[in-house]
């Protein structure tokens, strides 16, 4: 009997299944230096403890996306350990602030299912749920993501594709215990622009690029403790038509959302994903470039929130805003498209 663990395939879910993942997460301000380092964030209120102080929170909480990333790298053994992409997020909602010391802990259920027609593959949907230490829910999302079989032969019951929420209701955002943006100091924040200065249907060029490099993206994916195989093995990838390993869509994300600050500057919490795709690989070595959409505003009382869309490309500056056609196609320029909620101070 071997003691070594394959990891799933897709024949091995099953409909209302529940996976406790191992190894739960202490994050400390080392993991938090390190994003940085690996993503340029440089939002202000997930920065500097004193600029959170003086927005209502104890100190500087964790970047919500490093808290998604490790929440997720936890579900990648039991969920993703055998798949050939990880293809989209929806219904997110970050339901309370982390910060450095707090313990995060995961659970998925597998939500759907839905083998693919050539047998080889199928696509697997889970809701995972990261806890801390206290029990206390801080991040509710569902994803999709392309599994192997492995065996082609095997069938699969109760297949069924989940209906998910276009969005998320602003009515459901959960702002962070304290969050009220009073004393807030918008020259260290970055910019003047406030709130009130956001038009629904606006786009906004963020301008800068940044390349990811292998070993940038390798050890980023580490530092969340991902382990699918399609971003590591490269024997393995050799196998495929790309020859390389594949970066995990979240450093796209991270990245993008790092140079989403050059226009967004005081919009450093995120507090919901709407949805989200890889509509294209990424390799490394290619720069991102990325650009933002304002798809609505809703004044949430202590602040603000807009719901954006962030478009990211690789080799392809956005001045022009490139975007899908008519028919919804993406160019092969384009790899992300990224909507989701972020908190922004109001003026006064």
């Amino acid at each position: 009997m071997t003691k070594t663990n394959p990891g799933n395939y897709f024949e091995d879910f099953r409909l209302g299944q529940v996976l406790r993942h191992a190894t739960p997460r202490t994050i400390t301000e080392g993991d938090v230096a390190l994003y940085v380092a690996f993503t340029g964030a440089r939002f202000a209120v997930t920065s500097s403890d004193e600029v959170a102080r003086a927005a209502g929170l104890p100190r500087s909480p964790v970047d919500p996306l490093l808290v998604f990333h490790m929440v997720f790298g936890k579900s990648v053994p039991d969920i993703s350990l055998n798949a050939v992409a990880n293809l989209g997020y929806a219904d997110g909602r970050f339901l309370a602030a982390v910060y450095p010391g707090d313990t995060v802990t995961s659970t998925s259920e597998v939500i759907g299912l839905k083998e693919n027609s050539n047998r080889k593959t199928g696509v697997v949907y889970v809701r995972t749920t990261g806890v801390n230490q206290r029990g206390e829910p801080v991040l509710s999302y569902a994803r999709w993501v392309m599994v192997r079989k492995a065996d082609e032969a095997a069938e699969v019951a109760n297949q069924t594709i989940p209906v998910l929420p276009d969005a998320v209701s602003a009515a459901d955002l959960v702002l962070p215990a304290g969050l009220n943006f009073k004393g807030y100091d918008f020259t260290l924040g970055g910019s003047a622009h406030a709130f009130e200065d956001y038009q629904v249907g606006e786009k906004i060029d963020h301008i800068d690029g940044m390349a990811i490099e292998e070993a940038e993206h390798a050890m980023a994916t580490r530092l969340y403790q991902n382990t699918a195989k399609v971003h590591f093995n490269a024997f393995e990838r050799a196998k495929d038509p790309s020859g390389r390993r594949l970066v995990y869509g979240g450093v796209v994300i991270s990245t993008a959302r790092g140079l989403a600050f050059n226009g967004l500057e005081n919009a450093g919490l995120m507090l919901g994903v709407n949805g989200g795709r890889h509509v294209n690989p990424y390799f490394a070595g290619a720069t991102i470039f990325a650009w933002s959409e304002v798809l609505d505003k809703v004044d949430l009382g202590p602040c603000g929130a807009l719901r954006l869309r962030l478009v990211a490309t690789k080799d392809r500056p956005c001045a022009d805003f490139p975007d899908k056609d008519a028919d919804g196609k993406y160019p092969a320029e384009i790899v992300l498209d990224f909507d989701y909620w972020v908190a922004v101070p109001k003026r006064g």
